[in-house]
Order: C-alpha cells, then structure tokens, then sequence
C-alpha cells in the first residue's frame, strides 16, 4: 500500500470548498487589529487571540525592528548550543519576574512548550491526568512521554477525583489544564482541582495560554485570578496571544525548569526565539504593566458582547472568558453562518468536528481591548440578521 494513498482519499476539504463554504486559511493583507482586510474588503476581526491589541502597538513594532538592527533577523542554532543571547536570558528572568515564580524558560512556539515539557517529565511509571478538553500540544505532550495517560471529564472534579482515588500512590503523578480552555471559553475549576491535587500529592501544570494577560489583577493568568499561584507547580504561557508575538515559555521551580532546559526535546533540537520575537515579548510585559486599563477594557467588551449574544437567543455556553463560542449545531450550518457573517463584514471561526462533538459545532469569536463600542455594534447587528435567517433566534 502507497503511504500517500490517505493523501489522495482525503475529500473533506474539497466538498466544503466546492460547497463555497471552505472558511480556513483565508488571506488577510493586514495586521491583527479590530478592522482587518480580506480581499479587498475591510471585516471586523472577532477571530483572533490579540486580547490586548498590542501586535500592532508602535513600541513593540519598534522594539522589534530594534532587534533586528542589533542582532539580526534569527540566531542560526537552538538555545542549547550557539543560539542563547542575552535578550532570551533578560526575557526569561523578566518572565519570572512577572510570573512571581523562581525561574522560567522560553521556547521557539507554544506548542513546542507543552510538547517538550510534558513529555520530558512523565517517565515511566509516571502519570499525567488530563482533561478531556485540553488543547491537542497538551495531548500530544502527554503522549511523547513514556508515562501512562488518564483523561477525566471536562472540567469535572468529581470524575478526576475518582479517577485519582483508585491511583497507585507508588507512582508520580501531574496534573495538566488548560486556564482558559480555547474553545469554549470556559475557565478551569481550580479552587476544587488544587485541593484534590494536594490529597492524592500530585502536581498541577496550567496551561494559560488565553489566561496570561486577560485575568487577574496583573494579568499572570488564572492561578492568581484564583489567588492561588502558590499551589500551581508550572505555568504555560505563550507569546502569540496578549504578549503579541511567537513563542512560549514555562515558568516554576527552579530545579524543575532546569531539567526540562536539559531534557526538552523540543527546546534541545529546535532554533531558538529570533531576536524579533523577543524583543516584542519584552517590550509587551512592560505595556502590560504600565498599563492595566487595556484588561479594564477588554473586559468591558467581553461582557458587552456576552449580554448581547445572549440577549438575542444566541447559546454561548459557559464562557466566562474573551472567548465567546456561539453554538451553532451542526458543521454546514457552521460554515454557512461563518460565511454570512463574513459577508455581514465580521470575521469568526468555524469550530467543527472533531474538534468539537459532532452536533455541537460552534462560531469562535474572541474580542480585544482595541474593539471600539462601534465595531461591536455592528458585529451584534450581523449576528441578529444571520442568526434570524439561519433560524437559530426569533
């Protein structure tokens, strides 16, 4: 059998495209910011994970340019060997610094993060505790280490209770979750996940992708919106959402973080952070610090939008988030709606299955602290009348 037989079979993607419906990969000619520019057309960005608004904030542009004025445009070997300047140990040791853990460390992605840490930690006989939920480099993560993988159910702490209580003490165990998880945009119970982790002496990792920056007083993410950052081992956090750039980094323990910078495959073997990249994290945490109204203000549209969904008839699940899921059921219904609204002047994803249980497609819209009362109007406006033709609302 050829390899690339599944290659030729595959035809999902085609039936969607000859269906007119095809919404991924679409080409903007602009940069990430409240208006966005699709063919030609300005739309309404609702789909991206910019909270802050700072990708295109003219100090971390030129923080970046900067960079690349002094070091060049990439470091030409991973950080284990030649590729370690002195911006990635200013970046990590600011990380902590912000984080309020002991040390930190940074990756080339945030997918790269899950993937080598987790993997590099859960030896054999270890065990790694999993919500059914979490975002697939958590998975993939889990899977990489030769430890035994338990998933419970989504955000349910009696399962995972139950689920540690039959757990061989014998063995290490941690726990891995998502903060905010990314599709529903709902945040995690861990109040009631901390407690249980620290009956059966597991350790807790949070993956705070979507936390870091948009919760808590500071915006370190969901442990100390929860006032609990002394109970949470590590933190996962990536550059490519509120720190308005690529990468990723983890922070804790400072033994801990250094066997993962000596045991991390994804770290070892892969090219580190251009100078670009670092830079604009650099210059985003100091933004974020001077100035905690672009939290204010993202939550004012968060809850802006929320109300308005919900008063239309819209289910937006349980988020509790900037990530606001509209159900729309099945996955051509999806589609359809996406493009609607795109034609309305308002760009959102499609989520369909498997990334989500068949019958429970949704539209992912997220919001930012740059969004104008005017754009949110108007994106409000294009969901009624997509929503009353479709017939999912009155």
């Amino acid at each position: 059998m050829d390899i690339f037989e599944k290659c030729h079979k595959f035809r999902d993607a085609d039936t969607v495209k000859e269906a007119g419906l095809y919404l991924y990969f679409r080409t903007i000619s602009s940069g990430q910011d409240p208006v966005v520019l699709i063919d030609g057309k300005q739309v309404i960005m609702l789909g991206s994970n910019n909270y802050l608004g700072l990708t295109s904030h003219p100090e971390v542009k030129r923080a970046a340019q900067d960079a690349i004025a002094k070091y060049g445009s990439g470091c030409a070997g991973s950080r284990f060997l030649n590729g370690t300047l002195d911006i990635h140990t200013k970046l990590e040791e600011r990380l902590a610094e912000f984080m309020h853990k002991p040390a930190a460390l940074t990756f080339s992605t945030g997918f790269q993060v899950n993937l080598g840490v987790i993997s590099c930690l859960a030896e054999r006989g270890d065990v790694v505790y999993l919500d059914k939920l979490d975002h697939a480099c958590i998975i993939d993560g889990a899977r990489l280490g030769f430890g035994s993988v338990v998933k419970f159910h989504h955000n349910d702490i009696d399962d995972l209770r139950r689920r540690l209580v039959v757990h061989d003490s014998r063995k290490a165990a941690l726990i891995v979750v998502d903060g905010v998880f990314s599709m529903e945009g709902d945040i995690v119970n861990l109040p009631e996940l901390v407690k249980v982790a620290q009956e059966h002496d597991c350790r807790v990792m949070v993956d705070d992708a979507h936390g870091i920056g948009v919760l808590g007083a500071h915006g370190r993410g969901t442990a100390e919106h929860f006032g609990l950052e002394d109970n949470v081992d590590l933190v996962m956090g990536t550059f490519s959402k509120s720190l308005a750039s690529v990468g990723g980094f983890v922070a804790g323990e400072e033994r801990v973080i250094n066997w993962i910078k000596h045991h991390a495959r994804s770290l070892i073997f892969s090219a580190a952070p251009p100078p670009a990249s670092v830079a604009a994290v650099l210059k985003a945490l100091d933004i974020i610090e001077r100035e905690p109204e672009r939290r204010a203000h993202l939550w004012e549209n968060t809850r802006f939008m929320a109300d308005g969904l919900r008063a239309m008839g819209f289910d937006t699940g349980h988020s509790a988030s900037p990530v606001i899921p509209v159900l729309a059921g099945e996955d051509q219904l999806a589609f359809f709606m996406s493009k609607r609204l795109q034609e309305e002047g308002v760009f959102v994803n499609p989520i369909v299955s498997p990334a989500v249980p068949p019958g429970r497609a949704m539209l992912r819209t997220s919001y930012m602290a740059t969004h104008t009362r005017e754009h949110l109007e108007r994106a409000l406006e294009a969901f009624g009348r997509v929503g009353r033709e479709v017939g999912i609302i009155q």
